[in-house]
């Protein structure tokens, strides 16, 4: 029965290997090793779980890592990090440092300086792979950089089914084509044939990416400093240079003069782009005048 399988086991190495491309291909016995695996937990060196070094016979398992962390030195931390994933064969796939600005005052210090004070606080939002294998050095290499451990969590997901599942979809797949490779050519045949291939290559691509999830594990790190820091930013004083230039009165004074003739100037264009209405207006003060001299007064009578 043990023998029987283990043949099963390499016959999904083989066909998982067939079904990948060459570029990026991971070999059968690349994942055979996967499968033949020592069926003793690897001893931790250090208080790292057990998870992240697990290896048990005849299961395959696909690791992440999530770590939330406050360290002393945001910048230095993600470098050390950074240079610990590459020296263990990894790569980092994201970082986002930031440095979120809580106050922000400016204090004059003399008549052209000032100071710009910042209180900030800075955060790192990271995410590494990491050949499996290495998980627990790379998190043991995290952890000695840790003020305050918020939280950290690791997850082993055993895909030995999935794998099996992939190499009866392979046969299939296989089978399918056999069949189709059979029946007259026609319209019904070449469309069978392109969703056939179709579902081919979804499953290679299934198959690749799971594959890379076994060799290459995901961490997901946050840290950030416990304690706001404050920056001191030499700049110059806008207040002084503003009251500098806010007034000056021999300008203002000749300013008002040619503003006063260019108003003049515009009050009679104005005045000119008017004189119908003006004529209009005159003449009918002249007859209301001439009507009221004319109009006789009445006679006073006494009794």
């Amino acid at each position: 029965m043990k023998t029987t399988y283990i043949k099963l086991s390499l016959s999904a190495v083989i066909l998982l290997g067939i079904y990948s491309c060459k570029k990026g291909e991971v070999s059968s016995t690349e994942l055979a090793n996967y499968a033949t695996t020592d069926s003793a937990a690897a001893v931790v060196s250090d208080s790292i779980s057990s998870v992240a070094s697990m290896k048990v016979k005849d299961k395959q398992f696909i690791k992440t890592a999530d770590v939330n962390m406050e360290v002393k030195d945001v910048y230095n931390a993600t470098i050390a990090i950074e240079k610990s994933v590459q020296e263990l064969g990894g790569f980092v796939t994201n970082s986002n440092l930031k440095s979120n600005v809580l106050s922000e005052d400016t204090y004059n210090t003399s008549n052209e300086e000032a100071m710009l004070i910042k209180k900030y606080q800075t955060e790192n939002a990271m995410q590494v792979r990491i050949p499996t294998e290495k998980l627990g050095e790379l998190l043991t290499a995290i952890n000695n950089h840790k003020l305050f451990l918020n939280s950290r969590s690791i997850n082993a997901e055993d895909v030995t089914a999935n794998i099996k599942y992939s190499e009866l979809e392979g046969k299939r797949n296989q089978k399918t084509s056999e069949n189709i490779s059979k029946l007259k050519t026609n319209k019904d045949k070449v469309k069978l044939d392109d969703e056939n291939m179709g579902e081919s290559n979804l499953q290679k691509l299934q198959s690749m990416n799971m594959t890379d999830d076994l060799k290459y594990s995901t961490i997901d790190i946050y840290i950030k400093e416990p304690k706001l820091r404050i920056a001191e930013i030499p700049v110059t004083n806008t207040t002084s240079i503003d009251n500098k230039y806010k007034y000056n009165f021999i300008y203002d004074v000749k300013d008002g003069f040619v503003y006063g003739f260019y108003l003049i100037q515009r009050i009679i264009v104005a005045l000119i782009n008017i004189w119908p209405i003006l004529l209009i207006a005159a003449a009918i003060v002249y007859f209301l005048r001439k009507r009221r001299v004319t109009k006789p007064k009445p006679s006073n009578i006494k009794e």
